[in-house]
């Protein structure tokens, strides 16, 4: 695979940069394919589609945008509109509580669905069960929401970087919250010591910290729904799908759940993560993920990871085309051009991790051999993910200089 020819010192202020995976479109593992089943999807379809409040985030033309970034059409998916969190993140942490109180309770000769839960049903054995995980976020406001709406206790790790409008809104939902020092790899494996030593069932988005391959795998089939419904949603298809990255397990989830559907009819898949937290280009750049040192904090705050998932990357190696990396000012500026309606379109609020994918398109206009190699050009038709809204409000306001309320 090649590697990028840019010093590290060169790499930090380029506008974009790009890496190409060479093994992509390969047959996927019989395990993966399986974990991102039509099966599976199903599953977490129906559980997912009957809780209070489900409704399709919107997928939102944005013919400024395309204009501005030379393509045929840039259609923003809208996750700012996820039940009330704000987040894709929704789709994947909840139902993956869901499921681990669903096998608990089937180990003693119950089964339950959703509706069941939320209507209080076996709130005795429930109310004794403990879920936990560590969080940038939005992964943890998941959680903390589903252990409060399935009726179980909760426990969310934050790393010191965590800002505190994040913190509030995840205690909102009733879960303790643990302050870790470090950055979010390292409050992963704390969190997985604990949940480990304390007997707490560890609702995972990734398995870097340690704790079964299966809570990740859920999350991940959770997030598939977002895949049913862009496929739902789309009246002609799209050449190019921009993702944000993190760990990998959404980048993982689209890619890999669409290449099942549509095998070699999808589009181009292209994961977005920023210059200082790009353990997934390094991964595919090298063909092995290691963990990042040094500083991975980044303003896209969710995307701050120093570690690839190890269930995503079996995913990741055969249904990702490439991996581009932003600096932060690109994240900031587009932020500030969606909530202005700079080209055109209606204002749309995107948080900081939000807006990478759309910056990601716009900066590779700017670089016209990466422009080249993603195989982009006037007739392009181009899905970009917007996976937040303002999910910390005093930030959002800080760079917008308007509330999220004002801007929607």
């Amino acid at each position: 695979m090649r590697r990028d020819p840019m010093r590290d010192d060169e790499a930090a202020k380029a506008p974009l940069r790009h890496v190409h995976n060479a093994g992509a479109g390969g047959a996927m593992p019989d395990g993966v394919r399986l974990a991102l089943s039509p099966v599976e999807h199903e599953a977490a379809v129906a559980e997912i589609t009957s809780w209070p409040g489900y409704a399709p985030t919107p997928l939102v033309s944005l013919p400024g945008a395309a204009r501005a970034a030379g393509v045929a059409a840039v259609l923003y998916k809208d996750e700012a509109h996820r039940f009330d969190l704000a987040s894709f993140k929704a789709l994947g942490g909840a139902y993956a509580v869901l499921r681990v109180l669903q096998e608990r309770l089937r180990a003693e000769g119950h089964e339950a669905t959703a509706t069941d839960l939320i209507g209080g049903a076996h709130r005795d054995f429930v109310s004794r069960q403990t879920v936990a995980c560590a969080t940038d976020g939005n992964h943890g406001r998941s959680v903390a929401w589903g252990a409060q709406l399935f009726g179980c206790r909760c426990f969310i790790y934050l790393h010191q970087n965590v800002s505190a409008d994040r913190e509030a809104a995840i205690a909102a939902f009733g879960a303790t919250i643990v302050r870790t020092p470090g950055d979010y790899d390292a409050s992963v494996r704390q969190c997985g010591r604990d949940a480990e030593s304390n007997g707490w069932a560890l609702v995972a988005d990734t398995n870097s910290g340690g704790g079964p391959d299966t809570i990740p795998l859920l999350v991940m089939q959770g997030y598939t729904l977002m895949v049913r419904e862009m496929l739902d949603q789309l009246d002609a298809p799209a050449t190019h799908v921009f993702i944000p990255a993190g760990v990998g397990g959404l980048a993982a989830a689209v890619s890999g759940h669409w290449a099942v559907v549509e095998g070699d009819r999808r589009p181009r898949m292209i994961a977005v993560e920023p210059h200082a937290a790009d353990c997934v280009y390094r991964a595919i750049d090298t063909g092995t993920p290691a963990p990042l040192g040094g500083d991975v904090n980044s303003f896209m705050a969710c995307l701050s990871a120093g570690e690839v998932s190890p269930v995503a990357w079996p995913v990741l190696q055969h249904a990702l085309d490439d991996v581009v990396t932003i600096p932060d000012d690109r994240a900031i500026d587009t932020m500030r051009a969606l909530a202005s309606g700079r080209w055109g379109d209606p204002p749309l609020v995107s948080g900081e991790s939000g807006c990478a994918a759309l910056a990601a398109l716009l900066a590779a206009r700017d670089v016209p051999a990466a422009w080249q190699a993603l195989g982009l050009g006037p007739d392009s038709r181009v899905v970009v993910i917007g996976s937040e809204g303002a999910t910390a409000p005093d930030i959002y306001e800080r760079i917008v200089g308007r509330r999220p309320q004002e801007v929607a």
